[in-house]
């Protein structure tokens, strides 16, 4: 609803402002082509983003000064915090970064931010800044048409810059000659009440603009020729810090919890660094006074003035916050909460597939996989429980012919309601999610994406085989024949160890316990073959079983062969380690049932 009021009351606004003032066009054209070239420059560096950008941002935040330190840079070379706080929350959704860094790397950002006002004041009202924006445009929309991913994101960069030029060149046009028809700087007001009306509408302005540092330049645009007063110019300056949050928060809601704990953070951030601001308005303008007197800015330079005091209170606030970072991090760690089990019938959802990720092949990648842990993580259960076993009981270290004298319930778990509670949600999530993530991905990253997908399929296909073996389980383990009841015990049994075995692969860091295990799970697999193993055989020839009992164990015998099978090949994809080294000794490890349980006991 409000966003069907919202839009067409700007409209409104906007064609009220062209008809009765010419020069308002100007301005307004002016902020549209600055607006337009913060998008062709953020598409330009997601253009590079498919390595460089990631692999640095996962190297330079293992540090809280080094989070803030790139945030501080990132923003300064790209010229927008909006795209580094999304690449941020992108990140810290897929688990590539943790909340501490994420809040340091927005902390930077809106250090970072500020050299925008420097570049504006210090150099784009001081030349004429249309002169260097046309050879940008011209040599940006030629390499925008290069097939060459590289050179068209140059492209869009160069192209970005031009119009970013052009749009400040038309604001500072418009602001001049609209003051020879309206003196705004007459509608300044003074004190604390001009404070808080010129906050308020800087937010204003920045929230429909979606971009502080869109805002910012009309700020010093409209100072540069004296349509606003200095001290309403602060005040417009503090409202664009609050106002920047609106980006995060919205950037957030397709974000998983982590995403949106750090919109939280930015926002108390901003907000606090702006109470700051105004609370200590006099204290800080004498310190901006003192600081442009000894770097020499004349006294009347408002534009650099201004400059200086968006560092200042910038500054002021990360040196507020930081040491209460933690405290932070705790708070919203506390306070915004959620559950894997999103409703009152136990479905369970993705919980680790975010929106904000999609743009970013790595944050992709790796958003799919933990998803895809997930999804191992019910199936793991969904198993053990359809064998009736306990799950904790398989992960401890309790002995096997114990475990499965402990049952996990008295009458057996329904799989098809727990496959569609806990599996296909998931399972669908997962493949819509990697659909739309490969149109954004390199050749080798689709391979890699292409294997996630496999795996998942291998994890629900275990599941569905579970549903089919647990009739006979549950029909023939107090079966009176004794040689059939011995059979499906070490069905039971076989399958037991290989979720231990799993659970092993997936919690070891120990790169030859994981291939040594894979390897004993793949010999053992092979004994579940009744048929080629001959036990089929003499339980027939020896009249041990009927026909219709070995009818049902040789399909059941196939089950879980089939559940072996997907497993371990899910094993392989999700957990192994994929370099070259680990793939050849695991290719290469043609060994035997004893040699591998030998080689384990000495690890032991």
């Amino acid at each position: 609803m409000l966003k069907k009021i919202f839009l067409p009351s700007i409209l409104a606004l906007l064609a009220y402002g062209f008809w009765i003032s010419p020069n308002f066009k100007e301005i307004a054209a002016g902020i549209s082509i600055f607006l337009f070239g913060m998008l062709a420059l953020e598409q330009g560096f997601q253009a590079f983003t498919g390595g460089l950008l990631e692999k640095v941002l996962k190297k330079s935040t293992d540090k809280l000064y080094k989070s803030i330190l790139f945030g501080a840079i990132s923003t300064t070379f790209m010229q927008s915090s909006s795209l580094v706080s999304i690449l941020t929350i992108s990140f810290l959704s897929a688990g590539l970064i943790g909340l501490t860094q994420s809040i340091g790397i927005i902390f930077g950002a809106n250090l970072g931010t500020t050299t925008g006002a420097w570049l504006i004041a210090g150099f784009g009202l001081k030349v004429d800044i249309a002169a260097y924006a046309m050879p940008m445009l011209v040599f940006g929309i030629v390499f925008i048409f290069q097939k060459n991913s590289s050179i068209k994101g140059l492209g869009y960069i160069l192209a970005g810059l031009g119009f970013l030029f052009l749009g400040i060149h038309y604001m500072k046009d418009g602001f001049e000659a609209f003051k020879s028809t309206i003196d705004l700087s007459a509608y300044s007001v003074d004190g604390y009440k001009g404070l808080f009306i010129f906050v308020g509408i800087g937010i204003f302005a920045t929230v429909v603009m979606q971009s502080s540092h869109a805002t910012l330049v009309l700020i010093i645009t409209a100072l540069a020729v004296g349509q606003i007063s200095y001290e309403n110019a602060l005040a417009l300056a503090i409202g664009t810090n609050i106002g920047t949050t609106i980006t995060a928060i919205i950037g957030s809601l397709s974000s998983n919890i982590d995403g949106k704990r750090l919109a939280g953070a930015h926002f108390i951030f901003n907000v606090t660094t702006g109470v700051i601001a105004i609370v200590f308005i006099h204290q800080i303008i004498f310190l901006v006074d003192m600081i442009a007197n000894y770097f020499g800015i004349m006294s009347d330079d408002y534009t650099l003035k201004l400059a200086v005091f968006h560092t200042v209170f910038n500054v002021i606030g990360v040196v507020v916050m930081l040491p209460f970072i933690g405290r932070l991090v705790t708070f919203l760690e506390t306070k915004i909460t959620t559950t894997t089990t999103n409703d009152e019938i136990g479905f369970d959802r993705a919980i680790y597939l975010s929106e904000a990720s999609l743009d970013f092949q790595d944050a992709a990648m790796e958003s799919i996989k933990k998803e895809t842990k997930h999804l191992y993580e019910n199936a793991f259960e969904i198993i053990a429980h359809g064998i009736n076993i306990k799950k904790r009981n398989i992960v401890s270290s309790m002995e096997l012919d114990e475990v499965l004298k402990v049952h996990y319930s008295k009458k057996y778990i329904d799989i098809e309601d727990f496959y569609h509670h806990k599996i296909k949600e998931i399972y669908g999530d997962i493949l819509d999610f990697a659909t739309r993530a490969q149109t954004n991905m390199s050749p080798e990253y689709i391979q890699n994406l292409y294997k996630l997908k496999l795996a998942n399929r291998d994890i629900v296909e275990a599941v569905k085989d579970t549903k089919h073996l647990q009739k006979n389980l549950v029909k023939f383990s107090t079966h009176p024949n004794k040689h059939l009841q011995e059979e499906y015990r070490k069905m039971k049994r076989n399958l037991a160890e290989l979720l231990r075995n799993i659970n092993i692969i997936a919690t070891t860091d120990e790169e030859d316990v994981i291939v040594l295990l894979l390897a004993k799970a793949k010999v053992h697999a092979q004994k579940y073959d009744i048929i080629s193993n001959g036990t089929l055989d003499n339980l027939i020839r020896n009249r041990l079983i009927t026909n219709q009992m070995a009818t049902s164990l040789m399909n059941d015998s196939t089950y879980v062969f089939n559940i072996s099978k997907n497993m371990i090949s899910m094993a392989e994809t999700l957990f192994i380690d994929n370099s070259s080294d680990i793939k050849s000794l695991h290719e290469s490890a043609i060994i035997s049932d004893s040699e591998v349980t030998s080689i384990l006991d000495k690890k032991d």
